[in-house]
């Protein structure tokens, strides 16, 4: 099982204490979290992006160029990149420079989104999000891998003729990821082109997002892709470690509860409304670190995922957040490597070298670091010139 870190950068304060840091701060945080991420072993760092309610991450662009200068191993992905509303040849642009940045370690997932209100900020209309999302797509993917690219208008994208977007992405075009929350549709367009699949498992219960994993993996057979390469990630719900499952819900789960009786936006509600519903039923990762591999492990008997994305609890201060990633990185995920092996971003997976071959770190980000006790650094060759 490989690990990613994501950020969806909400801007809100502790609900107990009333704690908020400024913007500046916040932004701060994610890119400093990445690198801490990187020096511990994390195999990828995701920055999420919102353009309604209380976030920062409407430029994830902008943070993840921060981040490509400032680490040298840990892939850099998108949770989600929202291709409904965006324009496809910016999105070709902006993350080609990304992975210019980075030197070839960047990956995409991409999704319509799950705020309702950011569809009318772009001008567009909620009811066209599958058909914008399917349409922006397969440019998207002819932007990356052709030049002079003709493309005929349709209803949700313009023409192209002779298009060719720079920069070109560093080693050939970067792995796209599709997320899906709720619905099919997601896992149907993944499974279409043969690309792997990123499950929100963030609200509601296991059994929901095994039909999405199910529906994917009976497309992927359906259009005749390599069942190999149909790779699936997974999220989780609140995340918090402690010594034992009663200190962590006496310590977080007051924090817990506030937030979610807070949350009133349509499509982000969790029916656990308790800290005790929570972790016993939900996708929350709230417990001692052999609760939290307990849990995991159920996940993958449910979904058969390769990799895990974890959320830090973001209103908490920046010293319990680290607490929490080493805490992952070194009660957690060394049983669940051995448990649940993986052939995504090593032998046998076609994307695997890229970053390597791009003059990047190996592709076991862990295994440098145990190796060397860093992060490795990209090495100078012909190709990173």
């Amino acid at each position: 099982m490989r690990f990613q870190l994501l950020d969806i950068v909400p801007y809100v304060e502790n609900p107990v204490t009333g704690r908020l840091v400024s913007p500046a701060e916040r932004l701060d945080q994610v890119v400093e979290l990445a690198r801490r991420a990187e020096r511990l072993g994390f195999d990828a760092f995701s920055v999420g992006e919102r353009h309604s309610g209380r976030f920062l991450s409407s430029s994830p662009t902008v943070l993840l160029g921060a981040i490509a200068a400032s680490t040298s191993a840990i892939r850099l992905n998108s949770g989600v990149t929202v291709l409904s509303v965006l324009d496809p040849v910016r999105v070709a642009e902006d993350y080609a420079t990304i992975d210019q940045l980075s030197r070839g370690r960047l990956e995409l997932t991409i999704g319509k989104g799950n705020e309702v209100a950011q569809f009318p900020l772009f001008g567009l209309e909620i009811d066209d999000q599958w058909e914008l999302l399917a349409d922006k797509y397969a440019l998207l993917r002819r932007l990356w891998r052709e030049t002079e690219v003709d493309w005929d208008a349709t209803p949700y994208t313009r023409a192209q003729r002779g298009t060719t977007t720079l920069p070109r992405p560093y080693a050939g075009a970067p792995r796209v990821w599709h997320g899906s929350a709720t619905t099919l549709a997601s896992a149907a367009l993944a499974a279409r082109w043969g690309d792997p699949l990123f499950s929100a498992n963030a609200i509601q219960p296991l059994r929901n997002y095994a039909v999405l994993v199910r529906h994917y993996r009976d497309e992927v057979a359906r259009h005749g892709h390599d069942p190999r390469f149909a790779y699936v990630g997974a999220g989780a719900g609140a995340l918090f470690i402690a010594d034992t499952t009663q200190e962590a819900k006496r310590l977080y789960g007051p924090v817990y509860e506030a937030l979610v009786a807070a949350t009133n936006v349509p499509g982000n509600n969790s029916p656990f409304r308790d800290i005790d519903h929570a972790i016993a039923e939900g996708p929350a990762l709230v417990g001692s670190p052999q609760q939290v591999v307990d849990k995991i492990g159920r996940f993958h008997e449910a979904l058969g995922h390769d990799v895990q994305s974890v959320s830090l609890p973001t209103t908490l201060p920046i010293e319990q957040q680290h607490e929490q990633l080493e805490r992952l990185a070194g009660e957690v995920f060394p049983a669940l490597r051995r448990e649940f092996p993986t052939t995504l971003w090593g032998p046998g997976d076609p994307y695997a070298d890229r970053p390597a071959f791009a003059g990047g770190a190996q592709p076991d980000a862990a295994a440098a670091v145990e190796a060397t006790g860093h992060a490795a650094r990209p090495a100078t060759t012909a190709a990173a010139r």
